[in-house]
């Protein structure tokens, strides 16, 4: 190698280092012009483009990278793969630089695991099902693996095998936190499957317990009083006298769709998505990375003025475009998105919002019973997770005095006892005709990816609302600290 040569690659790492990313893709791409055969280099400027989100590039270049024998090509078609899954939602392209990357190496785990996770994003439970076994027969203490293989058998007995296993994972010496914990749900899923429910409550304590001591290792944890500020600066931020936030006219093209977790977000998508000018777009992260970058949001949106948000808007549409450029209407499924509808109706005067509800312990009982992610810290304990609950009902009270009939309760207990007229009056909403096809929500053939995935591909069943009975005996602090708000809305 070159001194030049060497000290554009230096150059390139120190300029990553520094966080000057722009730069650092420019330095490489300089060094490829004049010495393009340099495999690593290709490896890394893709990898540079994809955290910018410079997709179609970020594909180009590790092509380049394989057409100019990069060791461990595997690796690079496992990287393609997430581009087409998980940005570019171009799922078969996905599954077919899954198995490029198996046919080199059948024993790749991480390519094995991400094709397991695609086949049940795409509902192909027996495709799911030998991938996880193939994975597990590799790696036999993958608690991540073996819980999400859990999750595909339907178990009728606390006595089956898989139960026995996930049992046995959960109590292996040494076993970490985060893996007690992810096998803990699975086994709690399990046993509730079983109907033991006193059995599984305590398999989820566990699971929340070992979860909780994990997020301390990672110092996330719920921070009551910062929620609370943060909703108030919200509600000040977004006052009446700061608007317009809304306006006259057809509905814009995204569908926002928010509310609590596990309110039945994704089953509303999927009803939606049975239309056929709608796409469901799924947890798109357009608006928390807005918001973000707003921060602190309270602060900087008075300082914004129209044409910007013209310009955020336009960008946000583009974007879209881009992934269904076919699809009158766009669902954005982002159940955190209520704590945004201010910006989100800054940007898109006309947009109409769909808050998902369903009984308020039903709910919380729900989240407590879902291995969510630790930035989400509240919902690792039944008492912060009310606490988050009021803060919600707090802040949609402020959204629906300002935004009145742009928003509309869509209640699951309610869906489930009366389908028909609840769906009629979704897309009367939508500003939507009717279609049959909405009604067959379990058939809608597209990539589901949250923990609802097989749930939403059933046939419509009311065992999920009034759940919260089966653990009565265990939640009496829970029905305190809810109070009064027991009711949707």
């Amino acid at each position: 190698m070159s001194p030049e040569q060497h000290s554009l690659l230096h150059e390139a790492a120190r300029l990553e280092r520094s966080g000057r990313l722009d730069d650092a893709e420019a330095c490489y791409t300089r060094l490829l012009e004049r010495w393009p055969d340099q495999p690593d280099s290709w490896y890394n400027l893709a990898l540079l483009q994809r955290r910018a989100g410079r997709f179609e590039a970020a594909l180009a270049s590790y092509g380049q990278a394989l057409a100019r024998g990069i060791s461990r090509p595997e690796e690079v078609h496992l990287n393609r793969g997430v581009i087409f899954s998980d940005f570019l939602r171009r799922n078969r392209e996905a599954e077919d630089e899954l198995r490029a990357a198996l046919a080199l190496n059948p024993r790749y785990a991480p390519a094995l695991f991400n094709l397991a996770n695609l086949m049940t994003d795409l509902g192909e439970r027996d495709r799911a099902i030998a991938a996880y076994e193939r994975l597990l027969a590799i790696e036999p203490q993958s608690a991540e693996g073996l819980a999400r293989y859990a999750e595909l058998h339907d178990v009728a007995s606390p006595d089956e095998p898989i139960v026995a296993r996930l049992r046995e994972a959960i109590a292996r010496p040494g076993a970490a936190a985060a893996d007690r914990a992810t096998l803990g749900f699975a086994l709690g899923r399990t046993l509730d499957a079983c109907g033991v429910y006193d059995e599984a409550f305590a398999a989820y304590a566990l699971a929340n317990r070992a979860s909780r001591e994990s997020a301390r290792a990672n110092a996330v944890l719920y921070d009551r009083r910062k929620q609370e500020a943060l909703v108030d600066e919200l509600i000040a931020a977004f006052a009446p006298d700061r608007g317009p936030y809304r306006a006259a006219g057809p509905p814009a093209r995204p569908i926002f769709i928010c509310g609590m977790f596990r309110s039945g977000s994704t089953l509303t998508e999927q009803i939606l998505a049975g239309h056929s000018q709608v796409s469901a777009g799924g947890e798109l992260t357009f608006i928390p990375s807005l918001a973000r970058a707003l921060t602190p949001l309270a602060a900087r949106m008075p300082q914004l003025p129209p044409s910007q948000l013209g310009e955020l808007a336009a960008h946000y549409l583009a974007e879209l475009a881009k992934l269904y450029p076919a699809a009158r209407h766009v669902t954005d499924k982002r159940p955190d998105n209520f704590l945004y509808l201010g910006l989100i109706k800054k940007l898109f005067p006309a947009a109409r919002i769909i808050n998902t509800t369903r009984d308020a312990v039903d709910n919380c009982l729900s989240i407590y019973f879902l291995h969510i992610d630790h930035s989400m810290g509240y919902a690792l304990d039944l008492s912060d997770i009310a606490h988050y609950y009021r803060q919600y009902r707090r802040l949609m009270r402020h959204w629906k005095a300002l935004f009145g009939d742009d928003i509309l309760d869509f209640d699951y207990d309610r869906f489930v006892r009366a389908p028909r007229p609840a769906v009629e009056e979704l897309l009367a909403f939508c500003g939507l005709d009717w279609e049959e096809g909405c009604m067959a929500f379990h058939r809608v053939k597209n990539s589901v990816k949250t923990a609802s995935a097989w749930q939403v591909r059933e046939p419509l069943y009311q065992r999920a609302s009034g759940r919260a009975r089966n653990y009565d005996r265990h939640l009496a602090a829970l029905r305190r600290e809810l109070g009064d708000l027991t009711e949707p809305g």
